[in-house]
């Protein structure tokens, strides 16, 4: 099994997320790759509502607060989100961190939150280029996972990490498939040293950047990566559907 998920970011709205469900086609996909779209939460309900939506497409929001309810204007909740249709949600996204200055953590009280509401979280972390240039990688992206393990080692709730190197998001830049390798272990020789192996060989890694139709299979092929976190490429049904059909 692989996990394909397509993170829309600030694109489509909810006539252009009805449009996008009527022209994707799934009958390439092999069927036991499981399929996550994360719209904007302004079209999380037309999304969950799209007549033509595929049921094997479930459905996330890209961020949501750590408090259940309050005076945060402009903010979405975790029980907001799943009474709208959310199952998943994307935490910690790097321009989450890097743009808007998320810490880690605020990332840990959104975990928590996600939890708490029955959302499975999907935890993002990467390191920058001047980190990546300063053999940094490592101690930057343990350091994130770090932040998050003490709540995701409770009570068994399902989670999974993506791995997105913030210099490859966006840019065209993509890690070669022993870069992501070469992360995703270090992330399993963690977890498995929190969770124990067999709970950690559940936790499903994603490889997020730059990934298209011509890289997602040799992508998928690398050893210790379970799955891949799309960007722009999502947008398309075309190419969506050509990514979720790799590594088939």
């Amino acid at each position: 099994m692989a996990v394909i998920a397509g993170n829309w970011k600030m694109h489509m709205g909810p006539v252009e997320t009805t449009a996008f469900f009527e022209a994707l086609r799934l009958e390439g996909v092999p069927s036991r790759h499981e399929l996550l779209l994360f719209p904007p939460a302004i079209s999380l309900l037309a999304a969950a509502r799209a007549p033509s939506r595929d049921r094997r497409i479930q459905l996330g929001v890209q961020n949501i607060h750590w408090e259940d309810q309050g005076a945060f204007t402009g903010e979405v909740s975790a029980g907001m989100a799943a009474g709208a249709g959310a199952t998943f949600v994307l935490i910690g996204h790097s321009e989450r961190r890097h743009v808007f200055g998320e810490s880690d953590q605020e990332v840990a009280l959104k975990v928590g939150a996600a939890q708490r509401n029955g959302l499975v979280p999907v935890i993002c972390v990467g390191e920058t280029l001047d980190e990546r240039r300063a053999g940094r990688v490592e101690e930057v992206i343990l350091r994130q996972l770090d932040a998050v393990l003490p709540t995701c080692g409770t009570g068994g709730s399902r989670f999974l990490i993506a791995y997105e190197p913030v210099w490859a998001i966006g840019t065209g830049e993509t890690a070669t498939p022993g870069d992501a390798s070469a992360a995703h272990a270090t992330l399993r020789t963690r977890l498995e040293g929190a969770l124990g192996i067999s709970a950690a060989t559940r936790v499903p890694l994603l490889y997020g950047g730059s990934v298209k139709p011509g890289n997602a299979a040799e992508l998928m092929a690398a050893a210790e990566v379970d799955g891949v976190l799309v960007g722009g490429a999502s947008l398309d049904p075309k190419s969506f559907a050509e990514i979720a059909s790799a590594g088939g």
